[in-house]
């Protein structure tokens, strides 16, 4: 009988040693729909990968040293940063960076910003040096952690040598990137290693914060009113329990009041008339959304009442408008333009 006890003891570490082996082995077999916690420094990691994490959005590990992700948009974000070993955040976004807040958590904030249609080349060798230079983890960001984050990661870890080049499309795969912004991906697909030398030479001012051109400002400013809506029209068109200060008919107004602004500006003179009709038809739309939206709280006290059937369809328009006009401007690659 203690033979037979012994003999099964054995067989069970076995099995229990085969088991954990292809655990380990699934997750470190480069798995790009896998997802795992972040690993400490001494662990040797699979990339890119899923890493988890409460409070940052879309978070890839691209690199044993470099995340992207979204906005850190809270306290408990830049904690969980912290948390994660990350010393330095890069924001490839338009919107202002908080650095009080990182530096509230001992985190260096950077803006490096560039757009949806690529990432310039003296842009590429900023981000490289970044990377390639700087003591702990780092952290690229955009708005949603989907789009130039990941582009920005996949081509500053290749230029930097950190990864190679075969991985640069797999990390804007797994972040999600949409394949109609097309600069993107021929960034990460052209991308090649920049010498060591001629990054230790290269001279970078890496500031805090930087101003955009106000085309830039003005379109950054309402992408986020343009989330705001969203938000509201997935709320039944009230304003959502998580954001009780979205007052739906106001942002509705400040949609209105982005485009209305934009087309009194010089720089759309300067632009086709395609991109004013876009603009003009999305202000009247805006308009249509504020006077339902205000009509319809003043006519319904309950809270059981059906929002008007127009709001949704205004909205449509204005989503429609952006993602033409983001089509034929902003998604063109800059080898086109």
């Amino acid at each position: 009988m203690d033979r037979i006890t012994a003999w099964i003891a054995r067989t069970l570490g076995l099995v229990s040693l085969v088991g954990c082996l292809q655990s380990n082995v699934q997750l470190h077999a480069g798995n790009s729909g896998g997802e795992a916690t972040a690993q400490s420094d001494g662990e040797q990691v699979t990339t890119p990968r899923r890493i988890a994490a409460q409070h940052l959005p879309n978070p890839i590990q691209v690199h044993l040293n470099v995340i992207s992700g979204g906005l850190p948009g809270d306290e408990n974000a830049f904690q969980e940063l912290q948390s994660l070993g990350v010393k330095t955040v890069i924001s490839v976004d338009g919107m202002k960076p908080d650095v009080e807040t990182a530096r509230k958590y001992g985190l260096r904030y950077i803006h490096l910003p560039h757009g949806y249609d690529g990432i310039p080349d003296e842009r590429v060798k900023e981000l490289a040096k970044a990377v390639r230079g700087f003591e702990g983890k780092i952290y690229i960001h955009c708005h949603h952690g989907k789009h130039r984050s990941p582009a920005a990661a996949s081509v500053a870890c290749v230029a930097a040598g950190l990864i190679p080049r075969s991985e640069s499309l797999a990390i804007l795969q797994l972040a999600g990137t949409s394949h109609h912004y097309r600069g993107l991906y021929e960034s990460a697909r052209v991308v090649t290693p920049i010498e060591t030398a001629l990054l230790d030479e290269l001279k970078v001012e890496f500031p805090e914060s930087v101003d955009l051109p106000p085309m830039a400002e003005a379109m950054v400013a309402m992408e986020h009113t343009h989330e705001h809506l969203k938000q509201i029209a997935e709320a039944g068109w009230r304003s959502p329990a998580n954001h009780p200060d979205l007052h739906p008919a106001h942002q509705a107004l400040l949609m209105r009041e982005h485009f209305t602004e934009l087309l009194r500006s010089d720089d759309v003179l300067k632009e086709s008339d395609l991109f004013r009709h876009y603009l003009r038809e999305s202000e009247q739309a805006a308009e249509g959304l504020e006077a339902a939206l205000r009509t319809w709280a003043s006519k319904s006290a309950s809270v059981d009442a059906q929002p008007p059937a127009t709001a949704s369809r205004f909205l449509a328009k204005i989503s429609a408008n952006c993602k033409a006009c983001h089509q034929y401007s902003r998604d063109v690659p800059l080898s086109e333009k």
